[in-house]
Parts: structure tokens; C-alpha cells; sequence
């Protein structure tokens, strides 16, 4: 028992230190931001003859702002942990994990230079997929083993665009873009893009988050809510001068909106819910991205950030308490039972729709008001229209299923009570109501838009709508109706993410199946007789012979003494003559 309480002080520690930085790192990025000030820091750490090995460090206002959100994120969810993973006797490995997590995405931030990029880029994937397998069971080791597959993609991507930057002289990518134009460098765009598709789960690498559902809740709400997912997204903001407004990347983009809002939808797992509204909001930052509004992007990923991994906190405390239970229509009755939880889950899911002066509001207005002033065709404003739509449809839909119905199942484990995990929660909340204002008054400017009354209606009119049949049983009865109507095969498409989890499987398998071979007539086969254990039986069988002889036996003793003394009248026999 000593041992267990011991074991708890270790989040306690690793809480404090990353809320203390987070605390002193936010202010400081405000203050960069005022005076536009950036810093390069470099450390020499090996100068041997003409070679120079320098560690290079980047601190700006978009740095400091995303390395103070990650800390003060990963200190709730270590606060968060102490009391969800009560009982594990796995808790120090757990936290150790996390925070050698937060590490590799600090390096991540920090970086201007390719190979430290490598470093954090390829740790974030090592470490996220211990942490997907910690409960060591089948789900989990598919779930991980697709996730790290699918992020290995990435990798190679980093690790041709370093080789292809040998070209230029050197891996500072940070000028690389002033230095040569759009062309020259469109190898090294090209696999940049594709690693941050990898790492932020745009179609066609979507498979795997969901699938990453499989770790514990923490974990989702930090690694795949706030910090392994959006790095895609902010590599592409350090490159957003080469980027520029990019056609392909914003198909892409809205393409995921749609698929994951439509599947979500239809989907009955309450962290799965979750995950494909942050699959959709990544497809939000990314078709930010494809237009030119990198700062939006930003704004974008740090106010959803605060929300997202609340909601996945919040979703944590309601299956502890429900033996486990992740299907919605197994649950409900929780604002009878959790106040202060459905509070907070319903506070950020309205942030999460865009409701008025929330934090999700002042990102995703300036996104979708900026979108709709600029050049587009009918087909993309209706894939986003509808993909910002199902927003609401989805959350609503949450909603409904988890507050306005009891489930008839009453909780014995009641958590709320738990200080532990409520402050956290609540510390979350108060900044995903006040960082979207706090944020557009220090970093942007004032902005006027104007747009024709025929979108703002409908938007309006279309926003009401949706909320009225997700909500109402009269929605409940309409939808189901319509469903009747339609093959299923299309329901069985839209919700299962248009095939592609199957698909990413498909393509996985024949290298999986290459190792089963391998496995069976190399590791099991010939190395088995020719390796390690099986030499050692050939030596050990070598060896008893000799140890035979070593045997006290009166007849071998006398034998030996009578072959020496033959042998030795022989030769004396043949000297002598």
C-alpha cells in the first residue's frame, strides 16, 4: 500500500512542474506577440575539427502560445489521471509515458530544423503507441498497431524531405522558403503535406483515430484531442509561406469534414463520437490552412484544444462511473446524476457548435466568415455548409442521448466528488469560455465582415432546423423514417467512415502477412536450428561427450592406463632401434 501511494506522488510532481511553465509560458507569448519579437537559440553540443553539430531552438509568439497550451493541458489530464487510474498499479509507467510525450512534442514546437523535427515527429508517434496498447489486450494492440503503421507513412515523409534538403545546403527549413521559389521546393512541400496528413488523420490516413479510442481517456483527451493530431496542422503553419492557397489540400480538408461529421451521426460509441468531431475540426484547421489563413488556423487549434480535451474528460468521468459502458444508448440521465460534469460537457459542446462568445465561436465565425467572402465553387460550399451543420446535428444529438432520458442504470462509483478530476475539468472550462475572446483581443485585429443576407439566413434558418430534428422526437421519428428509405448499404457506408478503416486494414495486411512468414520459417525455422537455442543444444550435445570421459569409472581409468603404456613401449621400441 506504501508502494501505491508512493507511486502517486509521481503525477503530482510531473503536474506541478508542467503547470508552472504553462503558467509562465502564456503570458511570455503575449508579450512576444506586442513587441514582434522572435528568438533563435542555438547550443553547440559537439565542435570537432570543421565538423559542428548545433541544436537549434525558435522561440515566437505562436511557439510560446502552443508549448504553454500542451503544458497546461498535460497538467490537467496528470491532475485528472490521479483519480482515473486509481488502482493501477501501472500508474508511474502511465505518467512517465505522458510526459516523455510532452517532451517530444516541446521538441516538436521548438524546432526549426528538420532532424530535431524527426526526433520529436518520430517520439510522439513511439510514445502514442505505448500508450494506445496500455491495456494489452487485442483491441488495443490492433488499434495500436494500425496507428503506428499509419504514422510510419509520416516518418518516411520527414525522412525523404531531409534527404531531399541535402540539396539546399543545410535542414534549417526556416528560410528555405525566402531563399528559393514554389517550384524548387515543391518535393519538399509535397512530403511535408503528406506527413501532416498522416499525423493529423485527413482522408486517406483517417482509419486510425478512431481506432486509437482503444487507449485509456487521458490519454485521448491529450494525445489525440490536443497535441499528436493538431502537429500536422502546425507543421503546415511553419511552412505556410510555401503552402500558400493550395486547391488539393482544401479538397482534402472538406472532404474530411464531411465524412467524419456525417459519421458521426450515426456512430453509438461515446469516445468514437467524440473522435470524429475532432477528425472533423482537424478538417476545419487544414482548409484554413489551404486558403492562406494560417493565424486563423492557429486560433483554431488552440481554443479547440481547451475544448475538445475537456469533452474527453468529461466522456472519461461518465464510463468510470457507468461500469465501462461507451454506447450512448446505454447511458443517460446524467444531469440527475453529474451537475457539474453535464455543466462542463454541455458548455463545450456548445463552444464545439459555435455558439456566441464561447471560445469555439471566435475561431470557427472568422473561419467560415473569411471562406464565404472568397472565391468558391457550389460543391465546396455545400461540403462545408453541411459539414458545419452536422456539427450541430451530432452534438445535439449527444446531448439528447446523454442528459434527456435515464438509462435505469444508477452508478455506485460516483466520481464527481473526486476533487481530483472536477478542478481540473474546471480549470479546462473557464478557459474554453474566455481563451477565444482573450485570444482575438491580444493577437488579432479588429475586423469588419460583410456578408450578403442570403448566407446568413441560411445559415441561420439551416442551423435552427438541424437543431429542432436532432433534438425532437419528431426529429428522432423523421430521421429514422428517412433512413427506412434509403439502401443500407449507403447508411453502413456514410457510417463506417466510407471503408476506410477496412481499407487501411486491406492495405496493412500483405506486410503483415510477409511477417508471419518470416515469423514462422526463419525465426521458427532455420534460426531456431542454426541461432541461438539451437546451437546451444548442438554444443550442449558436443560437450557431454567430453564430459563422458571426465567420468570416475575404475575400468576407464584402467583402460587409459594401459593404452598410455603401450604407447609408450612402443616408442620405446622404436627409439631404441
Amino acid at each position: 500500500m506504501m508502494s501505491y501511494y508512493k507511486n502517486l506522488s509521481v503525477p503530482l510532481i510531473y503536474s506541478m512542474l508542467m503547470l508552472v511553465m504553462s503558467i509562465f509560458l502564456l503570458p511570455m507569448g503575449v508579450l512576444f506577440m506586442l513587441n514582434d519579437t522572435i528568438v533563435f537559440l542555438e547550443w553547440d553540443l559537439l565542435n570537432l575539427m570543421s565538423v559542428s553539430i548545433m541544436l537549434t531552438f525558435l522561440l515566437d509568439w505562436m511557439s510560446l502560445m502552443f508549448m504553454g497550451t500542451v503544458l497546461l493541458i498535460s497538467s490537467m489530464v496528470s491532475f485528472y489521471s490521479y483519480s482515473y487510474m486509481e488502482g493501477d498499479i501501472n500508474i508511474s509507467r502511465f505518467i512517465i509515458l505522458v510526459f516523455l510525450f510532452v517532451v517530444s512534442m516541446i521538441l516538436l514546437i521548438l524546432s526549426p530544423n528538420m532532424v530535431s523535427i524527426l526526433l520529436g515527429w518520430d517520439g510522439l508517434g513511439l510514445v502514442s503507441y505505448c500508450l494506445v496498447i496500455y491495456y494489452q489486450n487485442m483491441k488495443s494492440a490492433s488499434a495500436g498497431m494500425l496507428t503506428v503503421l499509419s504514422n510510419r507513412l509520416g516518418d518516411v515523409a520527414i525522412l525523404l524531405c531531409i534527404s531531399w534538403m541535402f540539396n539546399y545546403g543545410g535542414w534549417n527549413f526556416y528560410y528555405l522558403q525566402y531563399m528559393y521559389s514554389e517550384v524548387e521546393l515543391m518535393t519538399i512541400l509535397l512530403l511535408v503535406v503528406v506527413a501532416a496528413l498522416t499525423k493529423s488523420a485527413q482522408i486517406p490516413f483517417s482509419a486510425w483515430l478512431p481506432a486509437a479510442m482503444a487507449a485509456p481517456t487521458p490519454v485521448s483527451s491529450l494525445v489525440h484531442s490536443s497535441t499528436l493530431v493538431t502537429a500536422g496542422v502546425y507543421l503546415l503553419i511553419r511552412f505556410n509561406e510555401l503552402l500558400g492557397i493550395n486547391f488539393y489540400l482544401l479538397l482534402i480538408s472538406v472532404l474530411t469534414l464531411f465524412m467524419s461529421g456525417a459519421g458521426a451521426n450515426l456512430e453509438m460509441d461515446l469516445k468514437k463520437i467524440i473522435a470524429l468531431s475532432t477528425l472533423s475540426q482537424l478538417g476545419v484547421m487544414m482548409m484554413t490552412l489551404s486558403i492562406g489563413l494560417y493565424e486563423l488556423a492557429f486560433f483554431h487549434l488552440i481554443s479547440h484544444a481547451l475544448f475538445k480535451s475537456l469533452l474527453f474528460l468529461c466522456a472519461g468521468l461518465y464510463i468510470h462511473s457507468n461500469y465501462d459502458t461507451q454506447d450512448i444508448r446505454m447511458l443517460g440521465g446524467f444531469s440527475i446524476m453529474f451537475p457539474t460534469t453535464s455543466l462542463f460537457f454541455i458548455g463545450c459542446s456548445m463552444s464545439l457548435c459555435g455558439f456566441p462568445f464561447l471560445a469555439g465561436f471566435y475561431s470557427k465565425d472568422l473561419i467560415l466568415e473569411s471562406f464565404f467572402m472568397m472565391n468558391m465553387n457550389m460543391l465546396v460550399y455545400s461540403l462545408v455548409f453541411l459539414g458545419t451543420m452536422f456539427t450541430i446535428t451530432y452534438s445535439a444529438r449527444l446531448v439528447y442521448y446523454l442528459f434527456s432520458s435515464g438509462s435505469g442504470i444508477s452508478t455506485l462509483v460516483h466520481k464527481e466528488s473526486d476533487l481530483n478530476m472536477i478542478i481540473p475539468m474546471g480549470v479546462l472550462f473557464i478557459c474554453s469560455i474566455m481563451a477565444g475572446s482573450l485570444f482575438n483581443w491580444v493577437y488579432l485585429p479588429s475586423l469588419s465582415v460583410v456578408l450578403p443576407y442570403l448566407i446568413k439566413w441560411s445559415i441561420l434558418f439551416m442551423g435552427l432546423v438541424f437543431l429542432y430534428f436532432a433534438w425532437s422526437k419528431a426529429g428522432e421519428y423523421y430521421f429514422n423514417t428517412v433512413l427506412s428509405f434509403v439502401n443500407m448499404s449507403y447508411i453502413w457506408f456514410i457510417g463506417s467512415m466510407w471503408f476506410l478503416p477496412m481499407l487501411s486494414a486491406h492495405f496493412l495486411a500483405p506486410s503483415l502477412k510477409s511477417g508471419l512468414i518470416y515469423f514462422k520459417y526463419m525465426d521458427n525455422g532455420w534460426l531456431e536450428e542454426m541461432g541461438g537455442q539451437g546451437g546451444m543444444l548442438k554444443l550442449m550435445k558436443i560437450s557431454s561427450v567430453v564430459d563422458g570421459w571426465s567420468i570416475l569409472n575404475l575400468k576407464a581409468y584402467l583402460f587409459m592406463v594401459f593404452i598410455f603404456v603401450l604407447f609408450f613401449i612402443l616408442f620405446m621400441y622404436f627409439y631404441s632401434s
